[in-house]
């Protein structure tokens, strides 16, 4: 794990309120139990955030705080409209000189099976590639889990690209190209987004995680 001290970490998420936080899990998750998941889902998240070596780490966060663990980490407001506007926001803000001036990955809460280790060698593909760069995480639903840019400008592209589809993957991929990047990939990882994908991602989280717990746990109440 040797991510250059030189970059940051941002983080973009939703306070997790039932009703409001993973809906597509519902049914068969009741909303209560869809905001548990993922309330779990960002805690593992920000706990590897936090043990990856960077300089910054920033969370764009829609909704109040509550009972989320924001330790070591500077918290920006999420701006209205469409995903592409508010990731493209997200990078802008955390972003702005001299603070966040540094390479940048941004990754949602629906891995929580990232690790340090992924992170910091993420960074490091990103780093290593120079100015000109962008990388970028692939899922199989279609969508991507993180996309890793040297400055904000890269991501003024985001609002012009369709999210939450089959293709958004590839046409993100084809937006920063037609911007004059070259993109590098990162391992492809599924995201939580129904229930069967839960239950495959808490596989992958470590038994004593939170993800984990609260997935098991709910899956063995369910009918």
């Amino acid at each position: 794990m040797t991510a250059a001290p030189r970059t940051q970490l941002l983080v973009i998420t939703k306070a997790p309120v039932p009703g409001k936080s993973k809906t597509r899990l519902s049914p068969p998750c009741s909303p209560e139990q869809a905001a548990a998941i993922a309330a779990a889902a960002v805690g593992d998240t920000l706990d590897a955030v936090r043990g990856t070596p960077v300089q910054r780490r920033v969370v764009a966060l829609d909704g109040a705080p509550g009972g989320l663990d924001l330790t070591g980490c500077v918290v920006v407001p999420q701006v209205d409209g469409d995903l592409g506007t508010r990731l493209a926001h997200a990078f802008a803000d955390a972003m702005e000189p001299p603070d966040g001036d540094l390479p940048t990955l941004l990754i949602g809460m629906d891995t929580p099976q990232v690790t340090p280790e992924l992170l910091a060698d993420s960074l490091d593909r990103l780093v290593a590639a120079g100015p000109g760069t962008a990388v970028l995480g692939t899922a199989p639903d279609g969508g991507w889990w993180a996309l890793g840019v040297h400055a904000a400008v890269a991501a003024l592209v985001l609002p012009g690209v369709p999210m939450s589809r089959d293709d958004t993957a590839v046409l993100t991929r084809a937006a920063l190209e037609q911007a004059g990047l070259t993109v590098l990939d990162l391992p492809q990882l599924t995201d939580i987004d129904h229930f069967p994908d839960a239950l495959s991602v808490a596989a992958l989280c470590p038994p004593g995680s939170r993800t984990r717990r609260v997935v098991d746990s709910i899956a063995a109440e369910l009918p």
